[in-house]
């Protein structure tokens, strides 16, 4: 939901801008150090990523400080780890994401997104309200660990 009451499906627009790639402001790069990253749009609802990622590079787990989404793979293969907590004790899914696939999540969303392919991969993501926060977690045996908080504008 936003803060004008309009809901958005993150998923849609993540696929209507992975459709309009012609359009990109910028030709999405490859950085062998880190993922490269750039917003290619904000409103006062959502904002639009555009990501690559090098065979092995992925994040952290980290949460969406309370922002709700979706993420479109444009090409390559992603692996994303959903941690849930149940009763305490952490639970990771895996699934694997190729071209065109993609999923929404919501504001308490926490996962780890990897590139295990031997290929690149490109992808949109989307984010309602626009990201203020990220918390970056780690997985212990007493469950999930806060590392840091980056603040958008700051850290990224």
């Amino acid at each position: 939901m936003t803060v004008t009451g309009v809901r958005h499906d993150h998923l849609a627009i993540a696929q209507r801008y992975a459709a309009e790639a012609d359009r990109w402001p910028v030709t999405p790069r490859f950085d062998p150090l880190e993922r490269w990253y750039h917003r290619l749009a904000v409103t006062d609802d959502y904002e639009v990523w555009l990501l690559t990622w090098l065979p092995g590079q992925g994040t952290e787990i980290h949460d969406h400080g309370g922002s709700a989404g979706a993420f479109h793979v444009f090409s390559g293969t992603l692996n994303e780890e959903t941690v849930a907590a149940r009763n305490g004790a952490p639970r990771v899914i895996t699934r694997e994401l190729g071209d065109g696939a993609g999923r929404r999540f919501g504001e308490h969303h926490v996962h780890r997104m990897t590139n295990r392919s031997t290929q690149p991969a490109i992808s949109v993501h989307v984010y309602g309200p626009a990201l203020t926060t990220m918390t970056k977690y780690r997985l212990s045996p007493a469950g999930l660990e806060v590392l840091t908080v980056e603040r958008a504008g700051l850290e990224w």
